[in-house]
């Protein structure tokens, strides 16, 4: 049964599952596609009959991107157009708890790490530069500077601690090391920007990058003069590119790409096969058709 939510004049940027609370997601939200006017950061709850809001908030900028907290079921952190980072209390109707604004130009992607013992922000923004913060947003640990062009996403290795992928309207994705405050590879991916990427939650080396010019790659950091994989089909840019596990099988893991427009429909691709375990790449276009977010969830099994 598919359920909807919508939220009249606002457009839908980013979705978020909660890591501690089933069937609870986040959404970041603008007006006019991002372009002008307020944001809005919704929490919502997946009912037996919908989907229910349980907090909202409005914000006199976009917001284009929202984290989870990966130490307190109730803790957010929302991206906005203004350069700010919000650390924000979902049990609590009133402001956010802190305000950072750093960034000079559009916060367009922030992300919680998940490594065991490392408790730290990243944040990717319009002024070509990533910031990791300590969890209260007290300050900025450190600014990497390496990108020539917008940073449309930033993503911590569930693998390694103290890194994290960015990908670039430079069309590279680079892996940066928080310790050494430093790029450590520099990858061509695309000859158009790039709009996002993501890490195989399975295998440290594997990353997925989408772009404006309507293609998902896979690489293997270990040898990047080509990727592993190139998938086509998109009529539209990929917006985003999320790397999903699953348990399907235990002999085998074939990466995959679902393509949805506005999560109705799918279509999948082999890449290639490794063992142990399935993994998805899901991937959604850069098009919206409609002045109202929307939120589909599928509860039936693939």
């Amino acid at each position: 049964m598919e359920k909807v939510f919508r939220c009249p004049g606002r457009h839908g940027y980013a979705v978020e599952v909660s890591p501690f609370i089933p069937h609870r997601v986040a959404c970041a939200a603008s007006q006019h596609y991002g372009i002008a006017g307020c944001g809005a950061l919704l929490v919502l709850d997946e009912t037996e009959s919908g989907v229910a809001v349980v907090q909202s908030w409005q914000w006199a900028d976009g917001l284009f991107d929202v984290t989870w907290s990966e130490a307190n079921e109730h803790v957010v952190v929302a991206g906005g157009g203004d350069g700010s980072l919000q650390l924000w209390d979902t049990a609590n109707r009133g402001a956010p708890l802190r305000v950072a604004k750093e960034h000079t130009q559009e916060v367009y992607s922030v992300d919680w790490s998940q490594t065991r013992g490392e408790n730290l922000v990243v944040s990717g923004s319009w002024d070509q530069t990533a910031k990791v913060w300590d969890p209260s947003l007290s300050h900025s640990l450190t600014t990497l500077r390496g990108h020539e062009g917008v940073i449309y996403s930033t993503v911590w290795s569930p693998h390694i601690p103290g890194c994290f992928a960015s990908a670039s309207g430079d069309g590279t994705l680079r892996i940066w090391d928080v310790k050494s405050a430093a790029c450590r590879l520099a990858v061509p991916a695309h000859r158009a920007e790039i709009l996002s990427c993501d890490w195989c939650k399975y295998d440290q080396n594997i990353v997925a990058t989408g772009s404006v010019d309507c293609s998902v790659c896979v690489w293997d950091l270990r040898n990047v003069k080509q990727p592993i994989s190139t998938l086509l089909g998109h009529a539209y840019a990929v917006r985003r590119v999320k790397v999903h596990t699953g348990t399907h099988t235990e002999t085998c893991r074939d990466t995959q790409v679902h393509t949805q427009r506005h999560a109705q429909t799918e279509t999948c691709r082999d890449t290639h096969t490794h063992r142990h375990a399935e993994t998805h790449i899901h991937t959604e276009t850069h098009i919206q058709t409609q002045r109202y977010t929307e939120i589909y969830r599928d509860t039936h099994s693939r």
